[in-house]
């Protein structure tokens, strides 16, 4: 049963969800997220300062920093996406056209309120991850358009007219068209897009932050598919469009002075996240330090470094453990217990749920434990989850050292 799983994971859905992966607008959700994660990361260094001040009354505040980096990750997002659809279509020549469309877009999306003397004004927080998917959808619906028109062009590629001119006339028609239709729904028809999106991506987000939808992307994302090749930044476009939202949710309420509940945030999984998807960092050192077998012992000492900072791959593909059943079921064990007990633990308040960002996830996750939860118990809940992953991977571990001893003897004896 288990020899069928593997092979058809291998050779059936592996290759269909890295054909979905690498479809262009998918990939081009993903590829702005990620280029817009430097934002994500001032907004956790920020994050870091605010605890300087907690003990230095007379340090700066820097709040403003995080406001304009990661409170305006929407915003970057608007911009990101079609440029990103036109250059994954094969339109780079008109992918800042795109980009600009989107920006504009985006900001009638989220229904400003203009006076009668003109002046304009934009809820900030709409900006922030609050208005992620209102971008998300906004970034792929100019991308729809500008791409449909990039096939009919006033001015042909065999012009004389210089092509950045060229260029501008190309764009007018479909940037004109997604204007007009931001103009119609929010100035004449007065629909709020933004309210309706976010409305009807509602369901969606209940089910994200709810026990199962928390354990099962986690899973899914962190252990599961990584067995089998498949980066977990494939499912990153969903995770963040739960999590970046959950956790600007968290800080407005725990500023506010309300309860702090949305739980499916990137904060709170780094918390099982030991050495990287899996709490892989168990099973580094005891390659490192215990194998019998010189070649897991050579391949644990040289995962070790990046294992402590939460990259796995070298032990994960080194090891490995990809295609490996022999470690793939422990590492799927810890890709479901990490979430569960985190899960539990944060929604009866043993350990505080996070509520300000902070996305350094090579940080050493003991470290990070104590800046997300700020609280001892964080600390102490990892190396609780530290000890449960080393029990889970030991004795699978002893099987494969014992496995690879004694293929590292068979090929001596060849030689």
């Amino acid at each position: 049963m288990f020899d069928k799983l593997m092979s058809w994971m291998t050779d059936v859905f592996a290759p269909k969800v890295n054909k979905i992966a690498k479809n262009p607008w998918v990939a081009s959700v993903q590829s702005a997220i990620l280029t817009a994660m430097p934002m994500i990361f001032i907004g956790s260094f920020a994050t870091i300062l605010s605890i300087v001040k907690d003990y230095w009354k007379g340090f700066p505040d820097l709040s403003l920093l995080s406001t304009f980096s990661f409170g305006l990750f929407s915003l970057f997002l608007a911009y990101l996406i079609p440029e990103a659809v036109m250059n994954n279509k094969g339109h780079k020549g008109i992918s800042k056209q795109a980009g600009l469309a989107g920006l504009a877009f985006f900001l009638i999306l989220v229904f400003p309120s203009i006076t009668a003397e003109g002046r304009i004004s934009f809820d900030l927080n709409s900006f922030g991850t609050a208005g992620m998917i209102a971008a998300l959808i906004a970034g792929l619906f100019v991308g729809v358009i500008m791409n449909m028109f990039s096939k009919w062009k006033i001015i042909g590629e065999d012009s004389p007219i210089p092509d950045f001119v060229a260029t501008w006339f190309n764009t007018l028609i479909p940037i004109t068209l997604i204007l007009l239709i931001g103009w119609l729904f929010t100035f004449e028809l007065n629909i709020n897009l933004y309210d309706v999106v976010n409305s009807i991506f509602a369901p969606l987000i209940h089910l994200g932050q709810g026990f199962w939808g928390f354990v099962l992307i986690n899973f899914l994302g962190f252990a599961f598919l990584y067995t089998f090749g498949i980066s977990s930044w494939v499912l990153y476009p969903v995770s963040s469009a739960i999590a970046l939202p959950a956790i600007a949710a968290n800080q407005a309420n725990f500023e506010a002075g309300r309860a702090v509940t949305s739980i499916f945030t990137n904060e709170a999984g780094a918390m099982f996240l030991i050495g990287g998807g899996g709490a892989t960092l168990a099973l580094v050192i005891m390659l490192s330090f215990m194998a019998k077998s010189q070649r897991l012992k050579m391949i644990g000492k040289a995962s070790l470094i990046p294992a402590i900072f939460n990259i796995n791959e070298p032990v994960v593909f080194g090891a490995p453990i990809a295609f490996n059943p022999i470690l793939m079921i422990p590492m799927w064990i810890n890709g479901i217990v990490g979430p569960v007990l985190t899960w539990l633990v944060m929604k009866i308040g043993f350990v505080p749920i996070p509520h300000k960002p902070f996305q350094l996830w090579y940080l050493p996750t003991v470290i990070q434990s104590w800046i997300i939860t700020e609280s001892v118990r964080g600390i102490l809940f990892v190396v609780i989850l530290f000890v449960i992953s080393w029990l889970i991977y030991y004795p699978f571990f002893k099987i494969y050292d014992k496995q690879a001893v004694k293929q590292d003897m068979e090929l001596l004896e060849e030689e």
